[in-house]
């Protein structure tokens, strides 16, 4: 009797087995999204190329919010962005700019100036965002790359994270890891 209980739950067990592997397997497939705690310039290795991706103004203005840290790793990201005239910063263009052997930072232009219009829509524009998400996914798929970014549009751009997570499920379809700065 012991016996056939002990069967018992052991196929049970390993039905469920089954089911949370599979219900894994769907998540995972659905999801390319990761994540993680850290700072966005110093990717986690993923054994090939990286690409940091961010969200940057078509006015000229680098000097707040994520590119601090990334000017503070590396100047050529800036300088580029500089070197541009401001008509020639156009909202959905991408620059890229290898920084290391294995990691290219994407400077996307999908924000409109630095505030709120006189309407109160953020500087934030999701059209822009999704033609550079989209630009910079090609990239990625022809470099075997992953991409990595703080939480694109969500700070000085005033953009809804649950809509820009959308963006970034329906346009990329390479490994995404999102870094959340440790709390203090």
């Amino acid at each position: 009797m012991k016996n056939i209980i002990l069967k018992s739950k052991i196929k049970m067990l390993e039905t469920t087995l089954k089911l949370t592997s599979k219900l894994k397997d769907m998540l995972t497939t659905k999801s390319n999204i990761k994540y993680l705690t850290g700072d966005a310039t110093n990717p986690i290795d993923t054994g090939g190329m990286r690409i940091i991706a961010h969200v940057c103004n078509d006015k000229g203005g680098w000097g707040a919010g994520f590119v601090l840290a990334l000017s503070k790793k590396w100047s050529k990201p800036e300088q580029v962005y500089r070197s541009c005239p401001v008509p020639n910063l156009i909202l959905g263009n991408v620059q890229y700019i290898q920084v290391e052997n294995d990691i290219i930072v994407a400077n996307m232009i999908a924000q409109h100036g630095y505030r709120r219009d006189d309407n109160n829509k953020p500087p934030i524009r999701y059209s822009a965002l999704t033609d550079t998400l989209r630009k910079v996914n090609e990239v990625a798929l022809t470099q075997n790359a992953t991409l990595h970014m703080p939480r694109i549009g969500a700070g000085l751009a005033g953009g809804d994270w649950d809509v820009i997570e959308q963006l970034i499920l329906e346009n990329v379809q390479v490994p995404v890891f999102i870094y959340d700065l440790p709390k203090k």
